[in-house]
């Protein structure tokens, strides 16, 4: 410890810091210069012996009491009034470990060491691995989402090099057994630290993890045993799949690492708009228009549907707006044999231009109609009074 430097000068605090600023100040410098992430030893110790003075409420405060009557750093770090090891020369944490009252989450601290605890054993890295997952986008029309379809699109992946097949290695030789790692693709590292000696699994840096070193690189592939090649694959689009929907195609993603399965293909789905039909769900919506005429005395209708025109009966009296189903008459549902309904809503056309005498007519008819009381309603033709 530097001469005349107090704890609270270590942990770059103030005198009247609160707990949380003590032990933020510690988990920001625990994770700078612990050994293991390449920091100074010495001045991790340091930072250690200052917190877990000042993270007690006890010793705080007599250190505090220390520090107003001019007590200073003994030699090798320890303070008088208990809390190094004096002359003896011992670690001055008691009992020869760090003091921590488990306030302290020490796995969030080693997690930025050792990348989420991998320096306690981590992952083989010449364990199979699943490549990894692409994505694509394919345009459909309506009608072929509703009934379901097969296409066929352009993808780009990475595969096993054709030359080497995939082993990195020109033709005729092989990759050899990296003599540091032993094949393993990792070195065994044991540190001593302020924590005690603790063991570590670094990434060879002779053969970069993989195990095993190549003389002769592939040419095709430059030693990495993996190429980016450009294809076509078939899909089935399934019957009822939406706009935006997302189709997961097993296995045609880029090739496995290690012998492991191939990633998948993730394909966005586009579906254009139809011209007749509003979605909803596996519903169908068609809005229908009709003459006044229709609508008043009722008429046989055609009406579209995914399988071609149907005929509807409607029936006299229909009201604007008003909607009928055909049951049936939707959307395939995925993964079902049922479909959804087609709703049709009858839009009522009001002419707009009309000669005197069609007007003439209207309003003589207007004149001999009387609405049903009960219903409290105008007459059908009442719009045309105001005018």
């Amino acid at each position: 410890m530097a001469a005349g430097k107090t704890f609270y000068d270590i942990l770059g605090v103030s005198k009247s810091a609160s707990d949380k600023e003590i032990k933020s100040a510690f988990r920001k410098l625990a994770q700078k210069y612990h050994p293991d992430a390449g920091g100074d030893e010495a001045k991790f110790k340091e930072i250690s012996e200052a917190y877990e003075t000042l993270s007690d409420e006890k010793k705080r405060k007599e250190y505090d009491q220390m520090l107003m009557f001019g007590g200073m750093p003994g030699a090798g770090g320890a303070y008088s009034g208990g809390y190094g090891a004096g002359a003896g020369g011992g670690s001055g944490f008691g009992g020869g470990g760090f003091g921590f009252d488990g306030d302290i989450d020490l796995g969030d601290i080693f997690s930025s060491f050792f990348g989420g605890g991998g320096g306690f054993g981590g992952r083989n890295p010449n364990a199979p691995h699943q490549g990894n997952d692409i994505q694509s986008a394919v345009t459909i029309t309506f009608e072929e989402a509703a009934k379901g379809c097969k296409k066929t699109i352009d993808i780009s992946r990475v595969e096993d090099c054709s030359q080497c097949h995939g082993t990195g290695a020109a033709p005729g030789s092989s990759p050899k057994t990296c003599p540091d790692c032993q094949g393993r693709g990792v070195i065994n590292v044991q540190q001593r630290t302020a924590f005690g000696v603790m063991q570590t699994q670094r990434t060879c840096s002779r053969c970069g993890g993989k195990g095993t070193i190549i003389d002769k690189p592939c040419t095709k592939c430059g030693g990495k045993g993996k190429v980016r090649k450009k294809t076509k694959v078939d899909i089935n689009i399934p019957a009822g799949i939406d706009n935006r929907q997302i189709l997961n195609v097993r296995g045609y993603g880029d090739s496995g690492i290690n012998g492991g399965p191939a990633g998948d293909l993730r394909v966005v789905v586009n579906v254009k708009p139809s011209k007749d039909f509003q979605r909803d769900g596996y519903d169908l919506w068609y809005d229908k228009h009709v003459s006044i005429a229709q609508a008043t005395l009722g008429d046989e209708l055609r009406v579209p549907t995914l399988d071609g025109d149907v005929k509807y009966n409607m029936p006299a009296g229909t009201q604007p707006n008003e909607v009928f189903k055909l049951k049936n008459k939707g959307v395939q549902r995925r993964g079902s044999v049922g479909k959804g309904d087609l709703f049709v809503r009858i839009i009522v056309d009001i002419p707009r231009n009309l000669t005197q005498e069609q007007k003439h007519l209207i309003k003589q008819f207007d004149e001999s109609y009387t609405p049903s009381k009960s219903s409290g309603k105008e007459g059908f033709f009442d719009k045309f009074k105001k005018k």
